[in-house]
């Protein structure tokens, strides 16, 4: 019975506070924050796939290559914890052109690259393993947390200025802000600007292979300010 009354008390306290805020005179506005920054990390992806007419050939080819790719990323001194086998495939596959069926085995592994001076190394040895496939390439930035935080802070304070501007014309104040919310998407796609990385061809000409771009970490707020 008390834990009843306890629950019915919080409830008319939470409802009469709801009531109080929507009573309050405030102006809504949204805010954001926009920090941009070139990328030193890169999250790596690629798969070894082997094909041939018997299931446990195909299987052990592809299992050799892939200890070499593994033996690949330890001598390019990535971190155990920075590289993982993602996904591991063996199934029939028929060639409709041909009229007959084969076996398919794919191997898929993830690496955490954090120096990208050493992306066409690692790429041109994983290559020399048996990987014939890239699957994705997606840069990242170490400072992201901090980035993230930048970003909020930069929102906020545009969300205060527009509700400056729009008050003013009124005689009136942006008080306490009562209401945050955070309308944020963690998407933070790179821009095509071109970061200086260049390696040296088998010509001796210097060729750039990677545009990493530029990130835009981007925080979208609305905030609700009394009006004074």
């Amino acid at each position: 019975m008390k834990k009843t009354v306890l629950i019915l008390a919080l409830f008319i306290a939470a409802m009469v506070h709801a009531q109080e805020i929507r009573q309050t005179p405030m102006v809504n506005v949204s805010g954001e924050g926009k920090v941009k920054v070139i990328p030193d990390q890169a999250a790596i992806t690629v798969s070894v796939e082997s094909k041939g007419n018997n299931a446990a050939d195909v299987k052990r080819d592809n299992d050799t290559k892939i200890d070499a790719v593994l033996k690949a990323i330890r001598n390019a001194n990535i971190a155990k914890e920075d590289f993982q086998t993602q996904r591991v495939n063996l199934y029939p596959n028929y060639d409709y052109e041909k009229k007959k069926s084969n076996y398919v085995a794919m191997q898929t592994v993830s690496i955490l690259l954090r120096d990208l001076s050493k992306y066409d190394g690692l790429v041109e040895a994983l290559i020399g393993t048996g990987v014939n496939r890239i699957d994705n390439v997606e840069f990242k930035s170490s400072k992201l947390t901090q980035l993230q935080s930048e970003a909020r802070k930069l929102a906020i304070k545009d969300a205060k200025i527009k509700a400056d501007d729009f008050v003013s014309a009124l005689g009136q104040k942006a008080g306490k802000a009562i209401i945050i919310s955070d309308n944020s998407q963690n998407n933070y796609p790179p821009r095509p600007v071109m970061y200086e990385m260049k390696a040296m061809a088998a010509d001796g000409m210097q060729r750039e292979t990677l545009a990493p771009g530029e990130m835009e970490v981007i925080v979208n707020v609305n905030v609700s300010f009394v009006l004074e």
